[in-house]
């Protein structure tokens, strides 16, 4: 593997197929077609002579020498962003795409809501915003900017705690006004409750229903955290949400909220090669900031 490289271009296209595992997901990562994916791997694997990749009905997974070369390749990569952070680091316009990984609930309703004030102040900045309950990897260049409900796992990533945030049952008020009352915590068993499909959880902090005491559990679920929002306000039962989207909702009214409630944690977590680029320090910064500014709103109603 000594004549590793010589192209900087061919182990971009390497590291998009060794990260998504098909040429077409590596395509659309690339910005091209499948088949010059493909044409610039087998060009690859040529020149080094070597075989990079098993083929099959599955994908592509790395061989020893692909395995080998994948760290060679994240070394080149961690230096060329690097050294592009530097560069802009001194930039006096802030431009180029920003792509932010976070929780549904978090990006379409906190984020989406207020991000266009960034992109108003910088009009070469481009945001993405991908809003799903998954885990976003880092290391694989999934998203620049991840905000995760715990401390990072993965290795060289810069982190900041957010901010905590609480979480309490609530119902629709026209479901409230017809069901059985709710006057102390055991009365919450005899109702219908909204929730996430446990064996689908990307984090263990989302099994709220697990933390109630007593424990009740899900009789319509959800991966998705507005779909479980439009069960409960439909009248479907009750819902442990965070405070700060049940504020969207003014049809919705909290229950029991001195007695019952969680409190979770946002992190925003950044690659060390990205953290000193201009334009992803603006987003951080913006994020951190109506973050801190919306803290009322992540605390929920006053108990």
């Amino acid at each position: 593997m000594s004549r590793t490289g010589r192209n900087w271009d061919d182990l971009r296209f390497f590291l998009a197929v060794a990260r998504t595992g098909t040429l077409s997901a590596a395509a659309a990562r690339t910005g091209t077609e499948h088949t010059t994916v493909g044409r610039r791997i087998r060009a690859l694997e040529e020149g080094l002579g070597a075989r990079l990749f098993h083929r099959s009905n599955l994908g592509y997974a790395l061989t020893e020498d692909g395995a080998n070369l994948l760290a060679v390749a994240e070394t080149m990569e961690s230096a060329f962003l690097s050294a592009s952070a530097a560069a802009q680091a001194g930039a006096q316009s802030v431009s180029g795409t920003v792509r932010i990984g976070a929780p549904d609930g978090f990006g379409s309703v906190f984020l989406a809501s207020r991000m266009h004030r960034l992109t108003e102040r910088h009009p070469g900045l481009e945001v993405e915003i991908m809003a799903t309950a998954r885990i976003f990897s880092l290391s694989k260049r999934e998203a620049d900017i991840v905000i995760g409900l715990s401390t990072p796992q993965q290795a060289r990533v810069v982190a900041r705690r957010l901010t905590d945030y609480r979480l309490f049952v609530y119902g629709a008020e026209a479901y409230l006004a017809a069901a059985a009352p709710i006057t102390a915590v055991s009365d919450l068993r005899a109702h219908p409750f909204v929730g996430y499909i446990e064996d689908m959880l990307f984090a263990r902090e989302l099994n709220y229903l697990g933390a109630l005491e007593p424990a009740v559990s899900a009789r319509l679920r959800s991966t998705n955290l507005l779909a479980q929002v439009h069960a409960t306000l439909n009248g479907a039962g009750l819902c442990i949400l965070p405070a700060f989207i049940a504020a969207a909702h003014p049809g919705l009214a909290p229950v029991l909220p001195g007695a019952v409630s969680l409190t979770r944690s946002f992190h925003m977590h950044i690659h060390e090669d990205h953290r000193k680029a201009a334009h992803i320090r603006a987003v951080a910064g913006f994020i951190a900031g109506e973050v801190e500014a919306a803290g009322a709103l992540f605390a929920g109603p006053a108990v």
